[in-house]
């Protein structure tokens, strides 16, 4: 007979950190009902996959993932052959990896035996990993700092293969972070904690749950994923969204002008023109009333109107940029002049709203045209040299592509401008919803800017394929080589005063890249820097005391000179903005009824055009 020693069988003895309650919730209690779900999982599951293959056998569907397969493999080639050619620096390369992964081994043996581990600085914190036992229990904490070394390990490889142009450069680190989170432990059942105890714990209903979601959002996509980030039933456009009072007053085939009801006895006598970006809906501006920069506008005395952008479809195939200011911006100025009989207006443009209302501002001078009398720009670029992280997605083989494809239907469908910013965050706006919605079986909260986001709309072709070109691909209007009716643009002939917002956190119209476009108006510029991002730093109603904002004066010689310099005022830009449109003309007449004596309303604020849904 052999005597066992002492710990045979994995017991405490073998092991001394080991705590055997700490493996009770992966236990599973119930194997037959586990069974039973997990079948039932697998049915809706099959459900969802039936989807996808009708849409796309069917034709209903275009396959739009071939072309950036083919390009994420193309890149990544690109990288890997400078790491393959030299046999030295792919021996380091290797050998670099190996290195971290034997570190990693060395401190999961020393954890199941019960001594300190201290990992190293090198691994980021990430709230992904906030479950405890993604540090506390080996086998999750070695996936984890496996997942953690190799990640760093790839973009260092991006970040140090030499030869690659910028361009290349930026869309290899930003296929290499969307394959990382892709491939993340935390996006799987077996090897997420949190997901394997809740599987444990339900039987397996989480994963019914779950994929009867997957199905149902394959089915709302028409054989595409339509990942829900929000309980869409609780909100409605003119509801408990886009609330505040007002009246269509004009309509053109691009666009309808809205005008909103005073709420102050006098008001600024120069009226508000705000040009939102056509890629999303105006109500950002809009959400709820203590959200709204609309409202908040209307409460200090502006007269307040608004373009709201068409959803375009093949009848606005051949709109071009031209078109969306002729039908767009100018058609608006026209409506604010008969409505209240001001010639001059404030104007504000948001995103690629800002951008076309620079090109119109440009176009004003040429035509000496005085109507717009001082322009806001919220994060808003004219010079795309430092543009964000759209810039992946804009080179002559994947416009061209682009172009292919718009050609066929007239327009971009709204999915795909959607998926693109989606990708931008996505370790914020696709993984965790995976997770959360697919894995865990829970239904996302009620969240009025995810909503918003997921309000998508399409890119009329001329209006898109001129915008990708002129701005990201060949950066005409920093260059003063845009061309707009007839004429060439610069916007040194722009001698306005300009209020120039940008956020601290901006990943679309990065700081930087809004204060090199400052230099290129001819006038003078007033650059402030807000804190948070593309949306949260714009919509922060002064009340909530959120965020700060920095104030330089002109935005002269290099960024990181300027932040050094500027001073932090803590909450809301808007006050700020206010009063600087006050300073310029705060005149006031008595309070304006939408339309005044001139204009009938069409139908009321919102309107018709943001009911539009793809």
């Amino acid at each position: 007979m052999v005597k066992k020693s002492e710990g045979a069988e994995g017991g405490p003895g073998e092991f001394p950190g080991f705590d055997p309650k700490s493996v009770e919730p992966y236990v599973v209690k119930d194997p037959h009902t586990l069974a039973i779900n997990l079948a039932r999982a697998l049915e809706h599951l099959g459900q969802a996959a039936a989807q996808w293959l009708a849409a796309h056998d069917g034709g209903e569907v275009p396959d739009h993932a071939a072309d950036p397969v083919t390009d994420l493999v193309k890149t990544l080639a690109e990288v890997a052959q400078y790491w393959v050619s030299d046999p030295t620096r792919a021996l380091e390369a290797q050998t670099l990896l190996l290195s971290s992964y034997m570190g990693i081994w060395t401190r999961t043996l020393a954890q199941m035996t019960g001594q300190p581990v201290i990992e190293p600085d090198t691994l980021p914190k990430d709230k992904r990993f906030a479950d405890e036992d993604w540090t506390k229990n080996p086998f999750f904490a070695f996936l984890r700092q496996a997942y953690q070394v190799t990640s760093s390990w790839a973009e260092k490889l991006v970040a140090e293969a030499d030869g690659l142009d910028d361009h290349t450069r930026i869309k290899a680190t930003f296929y290499v972070r969307q394959l990382t989170a892709a491939l993340s432990p935390a996006n799987f059942a077996l090897t997420n904690p949190e997901v394997y105890r809740h599987t444990v714990a339900t039987s397996g209903a989480n994963l019914v749950e779950g994929m009867r979601m997957l199905a149902e959002d394959m089915a709302a996509g028409g054989g595409e994923l339509r990942l829900r980030h929000t309980d869409h039933k609780q909100f409605k456009i003119g509801e408990n969204l886009a609330m505040t009072p007002g009246k269509v007053i004009a309509q053109s085939e691009v666009c309808e002008v809205i005008q909103y009801d005073p709420s102050t006895e006098t008001v600024l006598k120069r009226p508000l023109l705000i040009v939102p970006p056509w890629i999303n809906k105006f109500y950002i501006l809009d959400l709820t009333p203590q959200k709204s920069f609309i409202k908040w506008c209307v409460d200090q005395g502006h007269t307040v109107f608004v373009i709201s952008w068409v959803n375009p479809d093949e009848r606005h195939a051949q709109k071009d940029w031209e078109a969306y200011i002729e039908e767009g911006v100018e058609f608006a100025l026209e409506t604010v002049e008969k409505a209240t009989g001001e010639r001059q207006v404030n104007a504000i443009g948001y995103c690629v709203g800002g951008t076309l209302l620079a090109a119109t501002l440009a176009l004003h001078a040429q035509r000496k045209d005085r109507r717009i009398a001082s322009a806001t720009f919220l994060t808003t670029q004219v010079d795309f040299t430092l543009a964000g992280d759209l810039k992946v997605f804009v080179d002559e083989e994947q416009l061209a592509a682009i172009e292919k494809q718009m050609s066929k239907s007239g327009y971009l469908e709204g999915s795909r401008m959607a998926n693109a910013f989606n990708m931008l965050r996505a370790s914020e706006l696709i993984w965790p919803y995976v997770v959360s919605n697919y894995l865990m079986g829970k239904e996302p909260l009620p969240f009025d800017l995810l909503y918003w986001n997921a309000d998508s709309t399409r890119m009329a072709a001329a209006n898109h394929a001129y915008y990708l070109r002129n701005c990201y691909l060949d950066n005409t209007l920093s260059k003063g080589e845009m061309k707009l009716g007839g004429r060439v643009l610069s916007l040194k002939d722009v001698k306005v005063p300009v209020y120039n917002l940008a956020t601290k956190e901006d990943h679309i119209a990065p700081p930087r890249s809004v204060f090199k476009g400052s230099a290129l108006f001819g006038g003078p510029v007033e650059y402030v820097l807000s804190g948070s991002g593309h949306i949260a730093g714009v919509v922060n109603p002064p009340d909530k005391q959120k965020y700060q904002y920095w104030t330089n004066g002109k935005p002269h010689g290099k960024f990181e000179d300027w932040v050094a310099k500027a001073k932090e005022t803590k909450g809301s830009w808007w006050p700020h903005w206010h009063a600087w449109i006050e300073k310029r003309n705060k005149e006031r007449v008595d309070a304006r009824t939408p339309g005044g004596s001139a204009l009938n309303a069409i139908a009321d604020a919102p309107g018709t055009y943001v009911l539009e849904r793809v």
